[in-house]
C-alpha cells in the first residue's frame, strides 16, 4: 500500500488516501465523465482510507439521473477531484490528474461502460 495526496488546481480542496500502487487508469464513458475526460483510479478507495479537507464551502457535489453517483468538484477552480460511484456507495474513484507527481496520460486505460447503466 502507498500513501497518495492531491488537490484541485487552486488547492482549496485537498485529499490523501492509502491504496495500491497506481499503474493503470479507468475512464468512464457516462454522459458526465465523457465530457470531463477524467482518468480515475482503477480501484475504489474506501471512505475510511480517504481524508478530505476543503476551504470553507469549496467542495461541491453534482448529481444527475438516478442521483446516486456523487461527482465532487471545487467551486473555486472547477476541477473534478473524485466521484462516489453509483454502484459503490461509500467509496471513491479519484481523478488521477489531481494526484501530485502522477503521469496519468501514459498509463494504460480501461474504459468503464457507464453509459449502459
Amino acid at each position: 500500500m502507498k500513501n497518495y495526496s492531491g488537490s484541485c488546481h487552486c488547492g482549496a480542496v485537498r485529499f490523501s488516501f492509502r491504496a495500491p500502487e497506481i499503474n493503470s487508469a479507468m475512464q468512464c464513458d457516462c454522459s458526465i465523465c465523457i465530457r470531463k475526460t477524467a482518468y480515475l483510479t482503477p480501484f475504489k478507495v474506501m471512505q475510511d482510507d480517504m481524508e478530505i479537507t476543503a476551504a470553507g464551502d469549496a467542495l461541491k457535489t453534482y448529481r444527475f439521473g438516478t442521483m446516486a453517483a456523487q461527482h465532487h468538484f471545487c467551486s473555486t477552480c472547477g476541477i473534478h477531484t473524485f466521484v462516489e460511484p453509483r454502484l459503490s456507495p461509500g467509496t471513491y474513484r479519484v481523478n488521477l490528474g489531481c494526484i501530485g507527481g502522477s503521469d496519468t496520460l501514459h498509463l494504460p486505460v480501461e474504459i468503464f461502460d457507464g453509459k449502459s447503466l
